[in-house]
């Protein structure tokens, strides 16, 4: 395979970054030291005023004594030290004593961050904590003078809200003023947390070129069942945001629908069906739609199937859509499978284990045991899981049964790839060994497509993107024959052109999956696999020799092709390797012109193609735009009983209202 597994990993390592790490902990420090307390206004305190003390110490004396003649002296001496002390206190609480401005500006400056800490830690014993004694608030009385200090605060916590600064604890912006004794200052705006970096990495190449037919008749390409870009797209537009264009492979969208293409007949495990008709976008071309549809066996007559979940538990699986949706997604796995398939799972999260042993389908509680017991936590071993699940699948395997590995993960493996090239060698060698690995991805923020779609390629399995349980039924329900039962390995497609009859083309999407010429017949070279039931779609535009749509003139020293009014415009290959052989077998027919019809299915893969191509940034398209993909799709709907399609075009709709 062309993709370069060794570039994939070490992009997919983060590097540490001390610097960052230290400007966090002061900034976490700097608010955490401000939210002690507001340096404005009363602390609450049960330290009452003068009045309140007398009343209480008063009413304590009374409740002690209860002998009639004590209560009359004690009475009479209480009015004598009332009428002596009220006229003090009246004046203490009408006008207090306060220190001047400046000494209250020293006396706040001497409370450093260190004299904090020193607070903390020796306000909690050693002991531990006691049982917390809950106290009923106290209400401090304002006077005069912070009653004149009350429209200085206000005006403060306006500007703090203006500026898109926030305070800490239960009151910010036009609260704070009303509760200034038990809210903490507000934090300077330059004290922001910075959000977490998003470290999506994806799987793509720039779009494929235009060729001259003269100079390049010749396309090679290895066949892609995947469908997780269609399902990372709908994630981000169902987000509110268009996807990177990185993240889209129109093939993988194309791919992503099932479609009624005509069955294989006898023992050939698929059929290519082709058709030539006008490009929905540019008068002057025309497009090469191949289909290409395998047999679906007898399902009641599959081998039992042995399956190694290797599931990711580290730290960053923790999020609804990741590690919780994985769980629910594998509970509708194993509705599907039979009493004599064997299930076992191997969990990585620092270092790799094994968390259930191989174990018969049919005791399906404890299989459902060990699967909600698992949490997230850690860091990402992925190659000591790896390699412990492929140990784990081979003491499983016994002769004419299937087995796979099931890497669930977000793809962020950050610990022990420290030799890729050996990891790709041996994820080939078990390959290689009838243990194949498919890759289901979850979550997004640290999706590491690329990488996944590298393990799965040189695993021979298939990658697939889980954001939605309706995504896992389709998955891992509908198509579950079809991803871990193969009809053919290594298929390969090659296309050659008439120079005499087309002037240009170009292949839309499968830019990842681009082959050498010599790489068609060189059994050696690894290539994607169809699986029961599964098919596939490739579109060619090409432009007609003598079309005004030409782009590319022609040159002064070149000989140029005529034609001879014969209607074949091109020859199609295909190459494919029956599963446990090594030599492939080869499936060829001529394209002629006009061959073919137009169908639903083949107007409605134009739609989906032109759709991927617009969010790529359209390029080929001309003025083609979602309006006219709308249109498309919504008149090629068709028979659509799981609703793909119509969601399809929600889909569409809403990247079109994003675009503008």
């Amino acid at each position: 395979m062309t993709d370069d597994l060794k570039t994939l990993m070490d992009a997919a390592t983060p590097a540490p970054n001390a610097q960052r790490r230290a400007e966090n902990m002061e900034q976490a420090q700097k608010i955490f030291l401000r939210a002690q307390g507001t340096r404005f206004g009363k602390r609450p305190t049960d330290k009452r005023g003068p009045m309140a003390r007398l009343t209480e110490g008063a009413k304590s004396m009374l409740n002690v004594l209860s002998h009639r003649g004590a209560l009359t002296v004690t009475t009479a001496i209480a009015a004598v030290a009332l009428v002596a002390i009220l006229p003090q206190a009246w004046n203490q609480t009408q006008n207090p004593t306060f220190l001047p401005s400046e000494k209250r500006v020293e006396s706040q400056n001497l409370t450093t961050a260190s004299d904090r800490e020193s607070e903390l830690s020796h306000a909690i014993p050693q002991g531990g904590l006691a049982k917390p004694v809950i106290e009923a608030p106290v209400i401090v009385e304002e006077s005069i003078s912070e009653q004149s200090a009350a429209p200085a605060l206000k005006k403060r916590a306006v500007s703090s809200e203006a500026d898109g600064s926030s305070g800490l604890g239960i009151a910010a912006g036009a609260l704070f003023d009303e509760a200034r004794s038990i809210a903490p200052a507000p934090v300077p705006s330059d004290l922001s947390i910075a959000p977490e970096a998003n470290t999506e990495a994806f799987a793509n190449a720039d779009t494929n070129p235009l060729k001259v037919t003269v100079e390049d008749p010749v396309s090679t390409f290895s066949i892609d069942v995947d469908t997780a870009s269609y399902s990372i797209i709908r994630s981000s537009l169902m987000r509110g945001h268009l996807p990177a264009k990185d993240a889209v492979r129109v093939e993988e969208m194309v791919n992503y629908f099932p479609y009624k293409y005509p069955a294989p007949e006898g023992d050939r495990p698929f059929r290519p069906t082709i058709a030539v008709t006008p490009t929905p976008w540019n008068d002057g071309t025309q497009l090469v739609h191949i289909g290409i549809q395998g047999a679906l066996p007898e399902i009641e007559g599959r081998p039992p199937l042995n399956l190694v979940f290797l599931i990711d538990t580290s730290g960053s699986m923790q999020n609804a859509d990741k590690l919780p949706l994985l769980k629910q997604s594998f509970r509708l796995l194993l509705s599907e499978l039979r009493p004599e398939d064997q299930v076992s799972i191997v969990t990585y999260a620092g270092s790799a284990g094994q968390v259930l042993e191989p174990t018969a389908a049919s005791e399906r509680s404890k299989i459902l045991t060990a699967l909600d017991r698992l949490e997230a936590g850690g860091s990402t071993a992925g190659q000591a899981g790896l390699q412990q699940a492929y140990q784990v699948a081979e003491s499983m395997a016994l002769e004419g049964e299937a087995n796979r590995v099931i890497l669930a993960t977000d793809g962020d493996f950050n610990v022990g790839l420290s030799d890729p090239e050996a990891l790709k060698d041996f994820i080939a060698g078990k390959r290689d060994s009838g243990t194949f690995l498919s890759v289901l991805g979850f979550g997004r923020g640290n999706l590491d497509d690329a990488t996944m779609q590298a393990l799965a390629q040189n695993g021979n399995g298939q990658a697939a993107y889980i954001d939605t349980l309706g995504e896992a039924r389709k998955v891992l329900v509908d198509q579950l024959t079809g991803a871990l039962f193969p009809i053919a390995n290594d298929v390969k497609i090659q296309v050659e052109f008439n120079p005499a009859q087309i002037a240009e083309y170009r292949l839309i999407g499968y830019e990842t999956r681009a082959l050498r010429r010599e790489d068609f017949s060189n059994d050696k070279v690894d290539a994607g696999d169809i699986g029961a039931g599964h098919s596939v779609t490739a579109i060619y535009e090409v432009t007609p020799v003598g079309s005004d749509a030409i782009r590319n003139g022609p040159l002064r020293y070149a000989e140029q092709a005529v034609s001879e009014g014969e209607d074949e415009i091109g020859y199609f290959k295909l190459r494919y390797k029956l599963p446990g052989t090594t030599e492939s077998q080869l499936i060829e027919e001529p394209i002629r012109q006009g061959q073919g019809q137009m169908t639903t299915d083949v107007q409605f893969s134009y739609a989906i193609a032109g759709f991927g191509q617009l969010l790529r940034g359209g390029d080929y398209l001309g003025s083609w735009s979602y309006e006219d993909a709308i249109a498309l799709a919504n008149s090629a709907k068709g028979e659509d009983p799981f609703g793909y399609r119509a969601e399809a075009v929600t889909l569409m709709r809403l990247a079109e209202t994003l675009a503008e």
